[in-house]
């Protein structure tokens, strides 16, 4: 009797500010990842659970190349906490202070802020309304959505909403309403902000094919160009999320964006 091999597949579990992550690293190795396996391994009962999936393969331009998956097996051209989580493990291996990253979006520098946090540049906020991309032409600082909206790109569309209460917001109700809206042709993230005190928001975020999470460095991002487009904040926030505060710059070279980041785990999906 021949026994049939079975599928292993190595994997670490990461997370950002309780933004968490399946990270699968094919350096060297033969593609193995689908969007099935993705699915498979997102359910939280019957799998690991995640909010994204993380792909890293070799590049000759950067010292590795990200490939990002949201829970329902869609991909993402963005994701600034995993890619600090990233980061931190290049540093940990290398023993070096500084790395590149390519994703969709771009080479992303990197940078060990001290003290256990990470700094990643996640490149130049996009406002045009088709580099987010909306459906048509719009005036991207108030979108033509109840409560006036603000939409963004870091390499993935944001919808930002300015809210007296963030807290309050229903945001298992409107995030999936907003985030499938016809202005959007791809889908958008969605946040609520609210100004809490000088160059400080509090953000709650529903992320595009995974819901709500604990934090989002993309939409961290966007969120503090968005404040800034408005007037509400200066060129360095913090943002108070679920999970833990952010710091995000908007500097000249790009949106730097730093905080702590951990690894969790090491493990094996055997099917």
């Amino acid at each position: 009797m021949v026994t049939k091999q079975k599928f292993r597949l190595p994997f670490m579990k990461m997370h950002g500010l309780g933004n968490d992550f399946v990270v699968v690293d094919e350096r060297g190795q033969p593609p193995r990842v689908t969007p099935d396996i993705v699915t498979a391994i997102a359910d939280r009962h019957r799998g690991v659970g995640f909010d994204q999936f993380v792909v890293m393969t070799e590049t000759d331009t950067a010292d590795v190349h990200l490939t990002f998956y949201n829970s329902d097996g869609s991909t993402s051209a963005a994701c600034g906490n995993a890619t600090r989580c990233i980061a931190r493990h290049l540093f940990d291996e290398t023993g070096k202070a500084e790395a590149v990253i390519r994703t969709a979006h771009g080479l992303l520098p990197a940078l060990d802020a001290g003290d256990g946090l990470t700094s990643v540049n996640m490149g130049h906020a996009r406002t045009r309304w088709d580099l987010i991309p909306l459906a048509e032409p719009t005036d991207t600082l108030e979108l033509p959505i109840e409560g006036g909206p603000t939409a963004t790109s870091m390499g993935n569309p944001h919808c930002t909403f300015f809210v007296e209460d963030a807290e309050a917001v229903d945001l298992a109700e409107i995030g999936p309403r907003i985030e499938h809206h016809p202005l959007f042709p791809e889908r958008t993230n969605v946040q609520f902000a609210t100004l809490t005190g000088p160059n400080e928001l509090r953000m709650r975020v529903w992320e595009r094919g995974a819901g709500i999470t604990l934090a989002s460095g993309s939409s961290s991002c966007a969120t503090a160009v968005a404040a800034h487009r408005r007037g509400l904040v200066g060129d360095d926030v913090t943002i108070r999320l679920d999970g833990g505060d952010i710091r995000i710059r908007i500097a000249p070279d790009g949106v730097w964006m730093t905080g702590p980041t951990a690894h969790v785990f090491d493990g094996e999906w055997i099917l």
